[in-house]
């Protein structure tokens, strides 16, 4: 459970904060006076900190200076009414991850408290390359990159090499490779691991969204644009950027990216100053590149640019021999996050598992291990459980007859619409069955959701905003609205 700790002397906003986040399934502390913060501070390690700019006595920058020595890691969120904006756009430049103005916008912001759990989750927690992951279990921070087969064992040379440079890195792997992970320990071993690692998922973000994210605004840029805003490049400045999914990003905004990495520098929307930034970029991507270049789809003079060093991570069916080592990290970790001791697996089971293809690579096997854990009744986990977690039959030797044509069948079922974009409607459709099957799981809860299919909370959000889906206010209304209007 994510701690968050709040430093607000309004006793009626903190009432509302420590409501509103509970809710959400964090646990949460609160301060009246920026002394009293430090204190918890201290004593509580929180994983991230939402701080008010304007408080008697202590005022926000000075805290905020004083709880980066606390924990240099730690996201610090800061809010402020609109006469005190400019104070928290230089917290922001001395390392704030972001800045929220009063009254509270509560969906945005909720989602700008996620993805600073994330960032700070993401910073904090180690990754450990080449082996079984045995040591990686007990803390419960630490993850693994976990296989000593020969393709992974060069995948460990590869960032051992880069890791110590200054050099720009393209990951390239399938979906569920492990690409973030590869990511976070290239940071982690690097001269620049003191220093912020922010994350942009050029997918999670709205198109119209990305650009503003990524360099920031000036005010009166646009409608709405009320105030400067910093964007994620300058918060990463001294520090990491990694650009997931960097093969979907739009054309005009690679241009712009292309510009950062040959002159290190940027402009935010609507300014004319050059604002020069010292970031090391890290890249991924799970799409054909050099096929997106040929239909124009993809700069070639950026591709250069990012691919100083490729990292190519294997698909896990390029790897079975992982297959074991995998299974065994994964049953002990999820064990220990749901509470429950670790089961084992029979060997029959773990057969069926090494002679499946995994078309959702590593965090497949995560997840199938995961809600086998969920739904377990006693006992070593069977070759049945898992066939039905899966959706076969024990004795199907294609682990994918059954699944196939329960697709086409409902695929078949909907191809009379003759509509143009017949194939998005039907991504759309599969996705927004998928996400609300998970939050009705989950009862709700959308941490655990966004565990269960292996996206990050962020995500979650921004797909759930995309399909209109929601679930039941966790607060009564009026505690919202209390929350919401805060000056």
């Amino acid at each position: 459970m994510v701690t968050i700790l709040i430093v607000d002397d309004d006793d009626s906003l903190r009432a509302s904060f420590e409501k509103l986040l509970a809710a959400e399934g964090y646990r949460v502390h609160s301060a009246a006076n920026g002394l009293a913060g430090i204190d918890l501070a201290e004593r509580l390690k929180p994983d991230l900190a939402i701080i008010d700019m304007k408080m008697p006595g202590m005022g926000g920058l000075e805290l905020f200076g004083r709880l980066k020595e606390v924990a240099s890691l730690m996201p610090v969120i800061v809010m402020t009414a609109y006469g005190t904006t400019e104070t928290a756009i230089k917290a922001t430049k001395m390392g704030a991850f972001d800045y929220v103005l009063k009254p509270f916008d509560i969906p945005a912001l909720l989602r700008l408290i996620g993805q600073a759990a994330e960032a700070g989750r993401f910073m904090k927690s180690t990754v450990t390359l080449g082996g079984t992951g045995a040591g990686a279990v007990p803390g419960g921070d630490e993850e693994s990159i976990v296989g000593i087969s020969p393709a992974m064992q060069e995948v460990y040379k590869s960032i051992g090499r880069v890791a110590a440079s200054d050099a720009t890195v393209l990951i390239r792997g399938e979906s569920g490779t492990g690409k973030e992970l590869a990511a976070r320990a290239i940071y982690q071993h690097s001269n620049r691991s003191g220093r912020p690692f922010v994350v942009i998922n050029c997918v999670a973000i709205p198109e119209t969204l990305l650009e503003s994210e990524l360099f920031g605004y000036e005010r009166g840029a646009f409608t709405g644009a009320t105030h400067r805003k910093i964007g994620k490049i300058e918060q990463a400045n001294g520090g990491t950027l990694f650009l997931d999914e960097i093969g979907d990003m739009p054309l005009e905004l690679q241009t712009k990216i292309l510009r950062l990495l040959q002159e290190r520098s940027i402009e935010r929307i609507g300014g004319r100053e050059t604002i020069p930034v010292d970031v090391r970029i890290i890249a991924a991507t799970n799409r054909d590149l050099e096929g997106a270049i040929k239909k124009g789809r993809f700069r070639e003079d950026i591709y250069y640019r990012l691919k100083v060093v490729t990292l190519a991570l294997p698909p896990l069916r390029e790897r079975k021999g992982d297959i074991a080592l995998l299974t065994d990290y994964f049953l002990r970790r999820h064990a220990l996050e749901l509470g429950m001791a670790n089961p084992g697996i029979s060997q029959e089971g773990l057969k069926l598992l090494g002679g499946y293809e995994w078309p959702g690579n590593v965090r497949e096997l995560s997840n199938v291990i995961q809600k086998l854990l969920i739904f377990h009744r006693g006992g070593a986990i069977t070759q049945e459980s898992i066939a039905r977690s899966l959706g076969q039959d024990v004795a199907t030797e294609d682990p994918w007859k059954d699944p196939e044509e329960i697709i086409r069948r409902w695929v078949r079922g909907r191809l009379d619409r003759r509509e143009d974009d017949l194939f998005e409607r039907l991504l759309d459709e599969c996705s927004r069955v998928i996400l609300s099957e998970a939050l009705a799981a989950t009862e709700g809860n959308r941490s655990q959701a966004a565990r269960l299919l292996g996206i990050s909370r962020p995500t979650l959000h921004a797909r759930m905003d995309k399909y209109g889906i929601t679930v039941g206010a966790r607060i009564n209304a009026g505690e919202t609205e209390e929350l919401g209007k805060h000056q």
